[in-house]
């Protein structure tokens, strides 16, 4: 089912919806990594939530329907190093995080939501984009790399 969408700073109002999806986004990395992730939980409290909506170093953007049903999100941050010794004075907008309703995948809703913060960057004056990725998350490195994303550095563990 296709869906009209609007694209839009997310708002008070949509937080019911924006916990709802946090909750499917810890689900997917839930199922790959059980022994980091608690199922059914979220990332942020309501509160937090509304605490990072606030802020302006830390846009949401939501896809909404003709409804105001929010279908997907995008989460960012703009990272900058200005005072390191070591590396240029570039401001990166960090993709914290995108999801799309479950119900809705396969629609373009994640691709719009990226190509927004894509171009919201770029108007931001930003050097890059750059995200981090779940290396169980077979289904969003293929939709990253789709965008045209390129691996910048990889993270390794040992568990113990």
């Amino acid at each position: 089912m296709e869906h009209e969408l609007q694209i839009r700073r997310a708002q008070a109002r949509d937080t019911d919806d924006i916990i709802r999806l946090l909750t499917q986004v810890n689900n997917v990395h839930q199922e790959g990594r059980p022994d980091l992730f608690i199922k059914d939980k979220t990332k942020y409290s309501v509160e937090e939530l509304r605490q990072v909506m606030a802020n302006d170093a830390t846009p949401i953007f939501v896809a909404a329907d003709e409804k105001e049903k929010v279908l997907g999100y995008v989460f960012g941050v703009f990272q900058s190093h200005k005072e390191a010794n070591n590396l240029t004075d570039i401001v990166t907008f960090y993709i914290d995080d995108l999801c799309v309703d479950e119900a809705c995948r396969g629609q373009q809703i994640g691709r719009q939501l990226y190509d927004y913060a894509l171009q919201f960057a770029k108007a931001s004056g930003c050097y890059n984009v750059t995200l981090n990725v779940w290396e169980k998350n077979e289904s969003a490195k293929r939709f990253y790399e789709k965008c045209g994303l390129t691996t910048q550095k990889i993270g390794l563990e040992k568990i113990l």
